[in-house]
């Protein structure tokens, strides 16, 4: 969208004005014969890939609307849903077409992450239901107004982190649950994977057919590169860095552990002494969260190129090498340990002499959690499986991990309550990222 008074028609707050409830509330969450009408808002590959496949594997789904910023990947999203669907979509690049739509039921957000918290309010606000991928806002006070957002629209808001709706993690945290693995003393949480030296890009022309003013959107201006527009996540101001991908295995934890509340403190170190990156994303970062009863720490950098992906499931052979996992979850209790792996890696439990005691194979969630978010819309009485607080408590364990980073790797004490940080002014200042012009979320959603 043009840069404009974005927000001047239904933003709660931004010029005192009020959304009248009436009008949004009322709105049927599904249509008339039961059908439900989606509209993508960021068509990249993870977008047009998963509203695709929704749209296969749940019987009257179809999309309606494409919006992305730029023409060139819409028109590409657009021609790919009609390869796969066999019918046409119309595109934009206003999402406030898209929430001026009554005919859509629901959006599906895939934008670069700075983008999510506010196009998420906008779309309860509008009546629409919400797939967001995570993270569901980039810092943490975003992730709360989207939680906020979503309680009094009463809007079913579903946050990306698929594992929630993976069996195996259900059937694991039952386990743990029973007893059987004894008291949870500690749990150890990885996201290793590959990389190559980060290069900054020089500045160049803007490409046709994007709006970058849009694109850019509550991030402070700046130059078209490349490398930002392709490389977000390399950047501070669009993402929470490599450091984000770790946030899906702890939420995995989070929901093995019944989802504890927010940690008393968290003490991190991170760096680039490996292949020496200029970029503002740590190489590697290693986290300590004080919950209290249990600790957990999360290892989590780019060097490690001889660590795997998730496997597809648990195999029959005892000998299996969960070490080179770089995905994996280990939760030590006082009867015996566990390994769970992220993407269906399922779990094994391991007692005294190295004995499996227990295990379980898992599947890749993506496809469940895709179903569950469409049933939570048909059926209000069922629950998305991550709903956006846990979403947001979970998101909040990566932002306290940056922040400590960000804030000369010191030991934060979180306000468990207010969610403020107690014992650095500058640490607290991150908790809120600035906004520019009016791309702005104000504090009452």
């Amino acid at each position: 969208m043009k840069r404009r008074k974005f927000l001047e028609k239904t933003l709660v707050g931004t010029a005192g004005l009020a959304l009248g409830a009436s009008g949004i509330l009322s709105k049927s969450c599904k249509s008339a014969n039961n059908r439900v009408v989606l509209a993508l808002i960021g068509a990249g590959d993870r977008g047009i890939s998963s509203v695709i496949g929704t749209c296969r594997n749940n019987l009257d789904v179809e999309i309606k609307t494409i919006c992305d910023v730029d023409d060139g990947v819409a028109e590409r999203a657009a021609i790919e849903t009609a390869n796969q669907l066999g019918y046409k979509v119309q595109t934009c690049r206003n999402m406030e077409e898209v929430f001026d739509d009554r005919d859509i039921d629901a959006v599906w957000i895939a934008t670069p992450d700075h983008w999510h918290a506010l196009a998420a309010i906008r779309a309860c606000q509008s009546g629409k239901d919400v797939y967001v991928e995570q993270m569901p806002g980039n810092c943490i006070w975003e992730s709360r107004k989207v939680a906020e957002a979503a309680g009094k629209y009463r809007k079913t808001v579903q946050v990306g982190y698929q594992s929630r709706s993976d069996a195996s993690a259900i059937s694991a945290r039952e386990y743990i649950q029973s007893g059987k693995l004894g008291q949870v003393v500690h749990i150890k949480v990885y996201n290793l994977h590959g990389g190559q030296k980060w290069v900054a890009l020089s500045d160049s022309d803007i490409p046709p057919g994007l709006d970058w003013d849009a694109w850019l959107g509550p991030a402070a201006y700046r130059t078209y590169n490349h490398g930002i527009h392709k490389g977000w996540p390399d950047y501070w101001a669009f993402s929470a860095g490599s450091f984000k991908e770790a946030g899906h295995q702890l939420d995995i934890a989070r929901m093995l552990m019944g989802d504890p509340e927010h940690p008393e403190s968290v003490m991190g170190w991170g760096g680039s002494h490996v292949r020496m990156s200029e970029r503002e994303i740590p190489e590697f970062q290693s986290v300590t969260f004080d919950f209290e009863k249990f600790t957990m720490t999360c290892e989590s950098g780019n060097v490690t190129d001889y660590t795997t992906s998730a496997p597809s499931g648990v195999t029959n052979d005892p000998m299996r090498n969960w070490a080179l996992n770089g995905s994996r979850i280990e939760i030590y209790g006082t009867e015996g340990m566990m390994y769970f792996g992220r993407k269906g890696g399922g779990w094994q439990v391991y007692g005294p002499g190295e004995e499996i005691i227990a295990r379980e194979a898992g599947t890749d969630p993506d496809q469940d959690h895709q179903t569950n978010f469409i049933e939570s819309i048909r059926e209000r009485r069922i629950r998305p499986n991550c709903d956006p607080e846990q979403a947001h408590r979970s998101a909040t364990l990566v932002h306290l991990a940056n922040i400590t980073y960000r804030t000369g790797n010191r030991q934060i004490l979180f306000g468990k309550d207010d969610e403020r940080i107690l014992n650095n002014n500058d640490a607290d200042k991150l908790l809120k990222v600035h906004y520019r012009g009016d791309y702005i979320i104000p504090e009452n959603v």
